[in-house]
């Protein structure tokens, strides 16, 4: 088993040499310098890995967090467009802690107090975020590497081996995403885990989009869809409160289509505590990939991004704690509220509500979870 391993990390450096000198030589559609994403993290090599498709759409990722660092999509008029936050060095991203395009695990969202009971035994984690534990504790998978074991012209797999009490999570746990750009233009998204003790996993990925294709702009045009009749409210710590409540007769009625701009500053205790739209909803698609839970859309560009999940909820969050303190790619600062994150997942504290969805995986398990981007232009 040692010599298999051996062999499949060896193979994964030959691959991510042969792959990251040759992609050094020219700039990315998008503008970035794979050379800067060439350095070392936890002796690790880090690099910059650019997916392609026939209609010259790209994604570029590093393994630094198994981020999505840039996706360049057709506009309305043809005109190709970064609709992704991010920034132009790996140095940029250590510099400034963020969680652009990264994976998240092992718990994306809030877990209350950092705590959680599983198989009676209490496990406390780090509280960083209003004295909850957020999308992993103070090192979770955004600042981890990981190590690319597959990569093609329109597909990389990238996998993080967590450790058995690891940000005071249990089981040594193998985690993978694969990222795979289609033909009509989709990213499709496949989280998988495997441990060898009982614990939670919820895996998601939190890219910023700004359809615009310009994040000195902010999101207040844009037009969300959410395929749900219910969400579960936060306090003031943006932990929920373990109610489901319809979205009926709320700011947070998504069911057509509706203007940012028209719903995140009303005066409303849920868009108070949200600092504007920071919450998850129950979505009415059952875990069927092949129905759509959300949708997003630039009038301006015609960018239009559907989603796609086997989870039953979805987080909304509308970049409420972008400062412009961050400069991104091409020397963008990033303003308030440039963004959306659209982050399919387990409802926010599901290791402490039992009702919920489990997010409990455990030995001889395979925890699986499949979620689609596809992007189009409508004139």
């Amino acid at each position: 088993m040692k010599n298999k391993l051996l062999i499949s990390v060896l193979a994964a450096t030959t691959l991510f040499s042969c792959n990251t000198t040759k992609k050094s030589e020219v700039l990315t559609d998008s503008g970035l310098n794979p050379a800067h994403f060439e350095i070392e993290i936890d002796s690790v090599k880090t690099g910059l890995f650019v997916l392609k498709n026939k209609n010259k759409m790209e994604v570029c990722v590093t393994n630094f967090g198994g981020r999505i660092v840039s996706i360049m999509v057709p506009d309305k008029d043809g005109a190709m467009r970064d609709v992704v936050l991010g920034f132009p060095s790996i140095q940029d991203y250590i510099d400034n802690p963020s969680n652009f395009g990264a994976t998240i695990g092992r718990y994306a969202n809030r877990i209350k107090n950092g705590k959680f009971t599983l198989e009676g035994t209490e496990y406390q984690l780090p509280q960083n975020n209003y004295g909850h534990c957020l999308h992993g504790g103070l090192k979770g998978f955004q600042d981890v590497m990981f190590n690319v074991d597959e990569i093609k012209d329109n597909e990389i797999k990238l996998t993080y081996h967590a450790k058995d009490g690891e940000e005071g999570f249990p089981g040594n746990t193998t985690c993978s995403v694969t990222m795979h750009l289609t033909d009509d233009n989709a990213i499709e998204l496949s989280y998988e885990a495997e441990t060898d003790k009982p614990t939670i996993i919820n895996m998601t990925n939190h890219s910023y989009f700004n359809l615009d294709g310009d994040p000195s702009k902010d999101n207040s045009e844009y037009l969300l869809t959410i395929n749900a009749d219910s969400y579960t409210p936060v306090d003031s710590t943006f932990m929920t409160t373990g109610e489901i409540a319809s979205v009926k007769n709320t700011p947070m009625d998504f069911r057509e289509p509706t203007k940012l701009g028209d719903r995140m500053d009303l005066d409303d205790e849920q868009i108070e505590n949200g600092h504007g739209i920071d919450h998850n909803w129950v979505l009415n698609t059952k875990c069927d990939i092949n129905k759509k839970c959300a949708s997003l859309k630039s009038a301006k560009t015609g960018i239009k991004l559907d989603v796609y999940t086997t989870e039953p909820g979805i987080q909304v969050y509308t970049g409420n704690f972008l400062d412009g303190t961050q400069t991104g790619k091409n020397n963008i600062v990033y303003q308030f509220r440039a963004s959306v994150c659209l982050e399919t997942q387990k409802y926010p504290d599901s290791p402490n509500k039992p009702l919920w969805p489990s997010c409990v995986l455990l030995p001889g398990e395979k925890y699986s979870s499949h979620t689609i981007f596809k992007f189009s232009a409508e004139k």
